[in-house]
């Protein structure tokens, strides 16, 4: 598969580490995505995130939202019983 940088912007910031990490320009990508993606999930856990939006919501959890449920509603969700 071909990739086609158009934007001159992403072509030099590319080259520019690729030439910093002494790779071709497809490595550089994978190299600079993955470290992306690794930052991106690293960033906020669920739990995190679940309470960032609770609080942008302005939602508040009652003692009983925060209990979990049974596995009885699973198994009942799932056609298992």
């Amino acid at each position: 598969m071909t990739i086609n940088i158009t934007n001159k912007d992403a072509d030099k910031l590319t080259r520019t580490f690729a030439q910093m990490e002494g790779v071709g320009l497809t490595e550089a990508i994978v190299i600079a995505m993955t470290e992306a993606l690794a930052r991106r999930r690293n960033s906020e856990s669920p739990l995190d995130t679940a309470a960032r939006l609770r609080a942008e919501f302005g939602i508040e959890l009652s003692d009983e939202a925060r209990k979990p449920l049974p596995r009885s509603v699973y198994d009942e969700l799932s056609g298992e019983e």
